[in-house]
């Protein structure tokens, strides 16, 4: 089993080949934890535009991105139902509250790295989606990942380009490289429990 180099926009650092063979050892818990992860999708579009309601642009590209994303997580619950896995909490990685500890405390800082942010995250999340549906032996989950990974590379291109949009392309390139060295780091070693984002 061996992984693609890091050729995904965003990421400097390609998914080790141990967090491979742990997701699909733990598929159950994987796709529990992707139901977290589309919720909370949801959520941060849903509070950058509470945040910024001035943001025309932000506003209307990010109610898309939250209505497909609780539509993830409402098939992510199907295939839970199916499996009978119950809806539960489960301890969080380091790696969200990591990330966010690096967003800027005052505007405008704060606003484009929490679009960076975000744009990281899902880049991670489109590159391991498409590890899952290459590597799981369930032909029908794997298809079903296939079919989420166009969506995942369209959300870190939304969030690149709203970046873009309020900030000059200098400034937005420089603290991506700075924020996606980080999101590496946090990742360098695989966390104990298998996650999404461990």
């Amino acid at each position: 089993m061996t992984t693609a180099p890091a050729t995904i926009k965003f990421l400097q650092q390609p998914t080790s080949i141990a967090w491979v063979e742990q997701a699909i050892a733990n598929l159950n818990v994987i796709l529990l934890d992707h139901s977290h992860c589309e919720r909370k999708a949801a959520s941060a579009a849903l509070n950058l535009m509470f945040r910024y309601p001035s943001s025309a642009k932000l506003v209307r590209t990010l109610t898309a991105i939250a209505q497909e994303e609780l539509q993830h997580f409402e098939q992510v619950n199907q295939w839970l139902d199916r499996r009978g896995i119950a809806l539960a909490p489960l301890d969080a990685p380091p790696y969200g509250a990591g990330l966010k500890a690096q967003v800027r405390r005052n505007e405008p800082d704060r606003m484009l790295d929490f679009l960076l942010v975000s744009g990281l995250i899902e880049a991670r999340s489109h590159e391991r989606l498409g590890l899952l549906a290459a590597h799981c032996p369930e032909p029908d989950l794997a298809q079903f990942y296939r079919g989420l990974m166009a969506s995942e590379a369209r959300h870190y291109g939304i969030y690149w380009t709203l970046a873009t949009t309020y900030f000059d392309r200098a400034t937005v390139t420089h603290r991506l490289e700075e924020l996606a060295a980080i999101e590496s780091q946090l990742l360098a070693t695989l966390h104990p429990q298998p996650r999404i984002h461990s």
